[in-house]
């Protein structure tokens, strides 16, 4: 039985090889300090992203985002609402971000990453949260309740915001996941894992929001909070031009078995393709060089369902969806 596979052409975009990964290191924090608005500053303003941070000063309270080098794995409560769940950044760096979701935080690019598309970072539970859902406390439930049985997630859903508006394509994490037949499986992330964002394409602005099983009238019990390290994005360069998505042909869609793609001629040598699925998970990755702007891609590999296609070389980086 022959599958087929649909490619989704919505948009191109020509980008350069460029990128910047942000390690939040320049913010020059110790071990076990953080970072949470209290300076009255607003946010953050890192090389490709400003992080916005709201703080009452009334109650001492933030919300938005924070910088942090707290390493308190062991502490539960809201005092300890900086640490990551891993004591520390990726690979054992010092610094990374958290935010607390009161509804909605945003993330917006600026610079050279403004109106790019957004690689991905690493996510990991925080510290408040992670022992929360593992043990309960006086606000929240025992993920799993006392059998372990309850079907219970904690899922953030990222968005984009382009041009004023809110997308609807959207990718969707779990930080806690009880919901297996099999108790065994369920987990509470306790690790740095990473989270690819490319299948949202252009972006001026993140979205990012919470949902739990957990809540009463009032919204979720379980803590909103979650930390990040590594932000990447693939950064525009004004020197390369944008070409018409209609120079862009990809043939026969859907397919079982090749497709040719044409109109390639802004690419002089070898050209990388990456096909992802819906998650962004890369699923075919090769090298493949164009004659006179056409090439052949076989995905006959590939499960019947719908993929993203991005081609590169060292000219810049197309993106189709």
């Amino acid at each position: 039985m022959k599958h087929l596979c649909t490619f989704l052409l919505c948009c191109m975009t020509l980008w350069t090889s460029a990128q910047t990964t942000v390690d939040f290191e320049h913010f020059n924090l110790s071990v076990g300090e953080g970072l949470n608005g209290s300076d009255g500053s607003g946010g953050f303003s890192l090389e490709n992203a400003f992080l916005p941070n709201s703080y009452n000063q009334e109650w001492m309270s933030w919300s938005g985002w924070a910088i942090s080098s707290m390493n308190d794995t062991t502490t539960p409560g809201y005092l300890n609402d900086l640490s990551a769940i891993t004591g520390g950044g990726y690979e054992g760096s010092t610094t990374y971000a958290t935010t607390f979701v009161a509804g909605e935080s945003i993330l917006k690019l600026q610079g050279p990453a403004e109106g790019g598309m957004v690689n991905g970072f690493y996510i990991t539970n925080n510290t408040y949260t992670y022992l929360s859902m593992l043990n309960g406390d006086g606000f929240a439930k025992k993920f799993g309740g006392l059998l372990g049985d309850d079907p219970d997630f904690l899922v953030l859903t990222i968005k984009k915001y382009k041009d004023g508006e809110l997308g609807m394509d959207s990718v969707n994490f779990y930080l806690a996941d009880y919901r297996f037949e099999d108790n065994s499986q369920d987990y509470i992330v306790s690790d740095w894992e990473y989270l690819d964002l490319t299948s949202l394409g252009d972006v001026d602005s993140l979205s990012f929001t919470m949902a739990s099983t957990d809540n009463n009238t009032f919204g979720m019990n379980t803590p909103a909070y979650f930390s990040m390290d590594n932000f990447e994005t693939a950064d525009v360069s004004v020197d390369i031009p944008q070409f018409e998505a209609a120079t862009f042909k990809m043939f026969p869609n859907p397919s079982a078995d090749f497709v040719q793609i044409e109109g390639l001629t802004p690419f002089s040598s070898g050209e990388n393709i990456e096909v992802r699925d819906l998650t962004g998970r890369i699923v075919l990755q090769k090298n493949v060089v164009s004659t006179n702007g056409v090439l052949s891609l076989n995905v006959g590999s590939l499960a019947t369902g719908l993929y993203f296609v991005r081609i590169g070389n060292e000219v810049g980086r197309l993106v189709k969806r």
